[in-house]
């Protein structure tokens, strides 16, 4: 699912207008229409009280149209004009005077008014600010605003929480709506992935308000939202006559003294995507441990006991993972450097391999084109420089990964894949996943993928998304605070069976 700029949102609008033969408040009728569906159809009625916050633009003019569909169905509303500048959008104005002609006359809030009480019970729609925001709220409205997120109401907001911009991260956190929901036109917005910025909203749905499909299809962007139909061409499905050979040999290569964990859940989430051969090169110390803890992982062992010291394989990898739990230690940094002049598989690099590298950058040169690297933030942060905010980070990250031809995934809430200067974001995942050893199972899933021949870019979107779609399946049984890295290796054979459930028999929402 395309992400779009808030410059091609309007070039939507305007396409569709003039193919379609309409004007622009037959659209915001739509969009009215939409939100007014949505509502009705979880309230049915009931009897509470809607407060209507309504700037004096275009996302005040859907905020008016929809006060007039719940009038005419017996809703008690109140309508509020935001009234912070002189100028007033041609549909803002239009639906004004629709709603004036049913007798009902909004009250005018500016920075002499006292605002408005708003009981907890009540639901609160925002439409004050909308994706065209460039600018921070006047200091009343920033009042405003914080009056509504004291309220402890239910809020609503129309397609982006007002105050939060397009492009750029707030500098005030007082001045951003708190949202419970957005319901958001055609297509998300990129603000409700960051981390800076997402906070700002708990759930979001789309609403299709009938953009034209052809415009929306040809339009390249920059960041994509991943699903399962995203992720559903890339799957590779196994043939009847093959063998363990025909699915590659993974080689997952790291570990140190006290830290050989690591390489155990990346080897056994490797074979559980479907690596054919593991193969994990590992100190000395690791050879009890892999041999007695995981029987089918073959073991290969550096001379040095407690770290990596020399790397010398009698296998040819069809793809490697390094640098989880292995150190940076002189002698692992001078092994590492050497393995790479002389490696030819596809590598994907996490953890200590990213911070060997991040010290000595001339190492980018030596990673093969398309080489995965996955970072935690501060592995980021050391990898790039530091930002001013996630819009930076984003744009410095796809930097780099153009430059060094990369593919870099960003771990997080909502972890993202970047090449060739497009992101592709994760749609899987929740906050139990935030526990130690997650990061070693994504990148042995994804170097189990490259060894069954997915290209790297794909095996990097479809492990990221297969791994969150594990840590949501173990949700139901665990909460969040008992996931651990273990149990969601142990639910990757769920999650590709969850990829294959028919419609009917699939519970997905489209609420996230």
């Amino acid at each position: 699912m395309k992400i779009f700029s808030a410059q091609q949102i309007y070039a939507a609008d305007k396409f569709t207008i003039e193919k379609q033969g309409i004007d622009s408040n037959a659209l915001m009728e739509r969009a009215a229409a939409q939100i007014f569906e949505w509502m009705h159809a979880r309230l049915q009625g009931a009897n509470v009280k809607i407060h209507l916050f309504c700037g004096i633009g275009n996302n005040g003019g859907d905020g008016i149209a929809l006060a007039r569909h719940l009038l005419e169905h017996g809703y008690e509303i109140a309508v509020y004009v935001v009234n912070y500048s002189d100028k007033r959008s041609k549909d803002f104005l239009i639906n004004l005077d629709r709603l004036k002609e049913r007798k009902v006359w909004p009250e005018f809030l500016d920075s002499n008014c006292d605002f408005p009480e708003i009981g907890r019970e009540d639901i609160v729609v925002d439409a004050i600010f909308g994706i065209g925001l460039n600018r921070k709220p006047d200091a009343w409205v920033v009042k405003l605003i914080a009056h509504i997120n004291a309220s402890m109401a239910f809020v609503l907001a129309v397609d982006i929480p007002s105050g939060l911009f397009m492009d750029r991260s707030p500098k005030d956190n007082n001045a951003i709506v708190k949202a419970n929901f957005v319901l958001s036109f055609q297509a998300p917005k990129l603000p409700f992935f960051l981390p800076e910025t997402g906070i700002y909203l708990n759930q979001w749905e789309l609403l299709d308000i009938g953009l034209d499909g052809e415009f929306l299809m040809k339009e390249p962007t920059d960041f994509e939202f991943i699903g399962k139909p995203e992720v559903m061409p890339l799957y590779r499905p196994r043939l009847k006559f093959s063998h363990k050979g025909n699915y590659g040999h993974a080689l997952i290569l790291g570990g140190s003294y006290g830290k050989i964990g690591a390489v155990q859940l990346a080897a056994k989430a490797c074979l559980a995507a479907g690596s054919g051969l593991v193969t994990a090169y590992v100190p000395e110390c690791g050879y009890v441990p892999l041999q007695t803890g995981l029987p089918e992982v073959m073991v290969m062992t550096d001379d040095e006991e407690d770290r990596i010291r020399d790397i010398e394989l009698d296998i040819t990898p069809t793809s490697v993972a390094l640098g989880m739990g292995m150190g940076t230690h002189e002698d692992t940094v001078k092994a590492f450097v050497a393995f790479l002049k002389t490696n030819t598989a596809p590598l994907v690099l996490d953890a200590d391999a990213l911070n060997i590298i991040s010290k000595n950058k001339d190492l980018l040169s030596q990673l093969p084109p398309n080489s995965v690297l996955t970072p935690h933030p501060k592995e980021l942060q050391r990898l790039l420089g530091d930002w001013k905010d996630d819009f930076e980070k984003l744009e410095k990250a796809k930097e780099f990964a153009t430059e060094h031809k990369l593919v870099l995934v960003i771990k997080g809430a909502h972890t993202m894949t970047l090449y060739e200067g497009k992101a592709y974001i994760n749609s899987t995942g929740n906050p139990g996943m935030a526990t130690a050893g997650s990061g070693d199972v994504l990148a042995g899933m994804i170097c189990g993928l490259i060894a069954q021949g997915y290209p790297p870019l794909h095996a990097a979107i479809f492990g990221v998304y297969l791994h969150g779609l594990a840590g949501d399946l173990c949700v139901p049984e665990l909460g969040y605070e008992s996931l651990t890295a273990s149990k969601l290796i142990g639910a990757i054979g769920k999650a590709y069976i969850k990829l294959f459930e028919r419609p009917q028999e699939e519970q997905e929402a489209t609420a996230h």
